[in-house]
């Protein structure tokens, strides 16, 4: 580790926002100082090869959905890892089996997914009214402009799949700004979608496609080369206690490593931990203002990896999996990892990754180990026509996995900006704002370094 009694900035929390600050930070001739909970940088993002599959215990894929993420690939010379056109479907589970997920308007005409009524909805979205509603719910918005058939069997299922969450209680502007701007900017979704075109093709031209993509081996190899290229003696791991309190205008950052206490000046903080441990870390802040950040709400979600050496279940064409609040099943979602990348499974065989839990079902976190594996195995039965036992099981939990942008969102916000303007040398980043993806935290992370370097050579 190296030893900094006055670091230029210190950034709490290693994860990817916090590394791809530091990159950048680093590279620009700062001296920066990550200190992190863990005894690992990286946060959420873990790769795990074993017995033959490569599976993530984290997220599994991002998008390319970000200039940003574009340029950090290009500049850790790092190549994206996609899926094949083949996989790229998307099903939905109804009435005991997998659909298709419409991609276009022809299809959503003649999928069951949807009831006839909604279908001819469709056709009159463009003559709707649009209405402006700041803390609209995703659920009132799909109602209104498409029906309640389209919600449940294609924004449900897809808000399961990004925040393990409810629509009812999302509110579209934060969560899915895209298609609050689509109605917004330009009256309803079909005229959105059409208007865009242009600025898709741009931006498909400078290289964001808004495809998934992995890394070639998993997705800790992009925090590996952060690590490398930032170095490892400015990260330090295993930080305990750590508390922030003001020093005229800079800040003092306290903490302990294995039972050592260490005290560190700097000119500049980041904070990028979650937005219930905030508080502990600035104590300075009163109660009263802390808790308008601390009231956002994250949803708790199982991860079970299953990988099998010789499939004899369906064939997996397709992304994954999702299944709809209305099914009323234990699961959110199966993703084909084998499908969508090589070598996460022996030739022959298969990787899955079962989600459960989220906002609606926080019971199942609760469950025991062997409960959880008996929902996911009669799961994969049921719908993946697969009773074999499986070659490789891991559970993985995650208790504040992904932050709901519900109706405490504006406040929150609001409050951030007015801490910031309090302690000019303080930012809160992490994914308590800006988006959870990881292509939102790269946007941010950048944004952020670009902002102090600016600011620092004014």
């Amino acid at each position: 580790m190296m030893e900094f009694s006055k670091p230029d900035i210190i950034i709490i929390g290693a994860g990817l926002t916090g590394l791809t600050a530091a990159y950048y930070l680093r590279k620009a001739g700062k001296k920066v100082l990550l200190i992190e909970q863990h005894n690992r940088p990286g946060g959420v993002i873990r790769t795990i090869t074993e017995d033959g599959f490569t599976f993530e215990a984290g997220p599994n894929t991002g998008v390319i959905s970000s200039a940003e993420l574009v340029q950090l690939f290009h500049d850790l010379k790092l190549q994206f890892e996609v899926p094949g056109k083949a996989s790229r479907a998307r099903w939905i589970w109804k009435k005991g089996r997998w659909h298709a997920l419409p991609a276009g308007l022809l299809s959503a005409i003649f999928t069951p997914l949807f009831k006839f009524k909604d279908k001819i909805r469709v056709l009159g979205e463009p003559f709707r009214r649009k209405r402006h509603r700041l803390n609209e719910s995703v659920a009132k918005l799909v109602k209104r402009r498409l029906g309640k058939s389209f919600l449940r069997y294609a924004v449900d299922p897809f808000i399961s799949g990004i925040y393990a969450g409810d629509p009812e209680k999302l509110i579209v502007r934060f969560a899915l700004p895209r298609l609050y701007a689509l109605e917004h900017k330009y009256g309803s979704f079909v005229k959105g979608t059409i208007k865009r075109r242009k600025i898709i093709a741009a931006e498909k031209a400078a290289g964001i496609t808004k495809s998934v993509f992995s890394v070639e081996g998993g997705l800790e190899n992009l925090v590996r080369t952060l690590i490398r290229e930032i170095g490892e003696e400015y990260i330090i791991t295993g930080a305990m206690d750590v508390r922030v309190e003001p020093l005229q205008k800079k800040f003092v950052c306290r903490f302990n490593v294995n039972g050592e206490s260490r005290e560190l000046v700097t000119e500049r903080l980041i904070s990028t931990v979650d937005g219930l441990s905030v508080a502990s870390l600035l104590p300075f802040i009163p109660q009263e203002v802390m808790g308008k950040i601390t009231a956002i709400r994250y949803a708790k979600v199982v991860q079970v990896v299953v990988g099998f050496r010789n499939w004899r279940g369906i064939p997996l064409q397709a992304f994954g999996g999702l299944i709809p609040s209305k099914e009323k099943k234990d699961i959110l979602g199966i993703l084909f990892p084998s499908a969508l990348f090589k070598n996460r499974a022996p030739e022959g065989g298969a990787l899955l990754s079962v989600f459960a839990g989220g906002i609606k079902r926080p019971d199942i976190y609760l469950k025991t180990d062997e409960e959880i594996k008996t929902i996911v195995f009669e799961s994969i039965k049921s719908m993946m026509k697969c009773a074999d036992k499986p070659d490789l099981v891991r559970i993985f939990r995650y208790e504040k996995a992904i932050p709901q942008y519900e109706s405490t969102t504006e406040l929150r916000l609001f409050t951030i900006q007015e801490i910031e303007k309090a302690y000019p040398a303080l930012i809160l980043a992490g994914n308590m704002r800006d988006g959870i993806g990881m292509s939102d935290r790269v946007k941010q992370a950048k944004q952020i370094a670009d902002q102090l370097l600016v600011v620092d050579n004014s």
